[in-house]
């Protein structure tokens, strides 16, 4: 069995070792995957703005005349559909044109993701995995567009559908088998040949009975995202993203020759 101090020390020390190539492509995998700390942001709105009047000294409230714009009419006429303005004969057609740009721009992300922000990912998982034994190059993001592109498409594809499908269940059963189809982008990334189906496969077999193990790898990281989020994302991008990246190679490791 592995101990996760064992691993976050491995992983740490393969990531301080090529720090800054490190830093890059878990940049890049955070801007893929959406992770990282969002941004926080605060705002102070003034008395007299936000009250709609002024304080007077005494503490009462004088309440400001309405702007010229906002008369009761105005206040109580629900907003303007923008298919109002278009005529009645033209809704439809309206209609069927706002959908179709949506459809259209859905399909076209679907698409960007399959066929080129997964086998980036898959790059990204190669970079970190032959990072753990030696520097590794920023060419090994590449790696899944060269080394069995089909089976990376396929195999990526069927991770993301298996997943959704398990989350449309419940939220649990999808968290459960995310942690089983956990192995499939380092499988991808170490094995050109093997399939889709067979890297789905072989992950639940490497992921049986590490899961739970694996789950608390990961809130260990609890106290790098929170600080993370009080930096607004800095220490995400140039510690903690990096980090887990490093330590998910090092697990990867573990597990296959398990």
């Amino acid at each position: 069995m592995w101990d996760r101090k064992e691993l976050k020390a491995k992983g740490k020390a393969a990531f301080k070792a090529n720090y800054w190539k490190c830093v890059i492509v878990a940049l890049i995998l955070t801007a893929i995957i959406g992770g990282g700390a969002g941004s926080a942001k605060n705002s102070v709105d003034e008395a007299s703005g936000t009250n709609g009047g002024t304080i007077t000294q005494s503490g009462s409230i004088d309440t400001l005349p309405s702007p010229p714009f906002e008369t009761e009419q105005s206040i109580d006429k629900p907003p303007i559909d923008i298919f109002d303005t278009v005529p009645e004969e033209d809704r439809d057609t309206a209609v069927k044109i706002v959908v179709g740009v949506l459809s259209g721009v859905a399909a076209i992300g679907f698409f960007v993701k399959l066929l080129a922000i997964n086998p980036l990912t898959v790059g990204c998982t190669r970079f970190f995995i032959v990072n753990s034994d030696a520097p590794a190059d920023l060419s090994e993001l590449l790696y899944g567009f060269k080394n069995g592109y089909g089976n990376v498409v396929v195999g990526m594809f069927m991770r993301d559908l298996f997943t959704l499908l398990w989350s449309l269940l419940f939220i649990v059963p999808g968290i459960i088998k995310s942690y089983s189809y956990r192995m499939v982008p380092n499988l991808l990334a170490d094995e050109p040949g093997i399939s889709g189906p067979e890297a789905m496969e072989r992950s639940k077999q490497m992921m049986h009975g590490h899961k739970w193990k694996t789950f608390l790898l990961d809130l260990s990281f609890i106290g790098w995202f929170l600080l993370s989020v009080i930096t607004l994302g800095i220490v995400n991008v140039f510690w903690t993203q990096p980090y887990l990246e490093a330590t998910d190679a090092e697990l990867y490791k573990v597990l296959k020759n398990a």
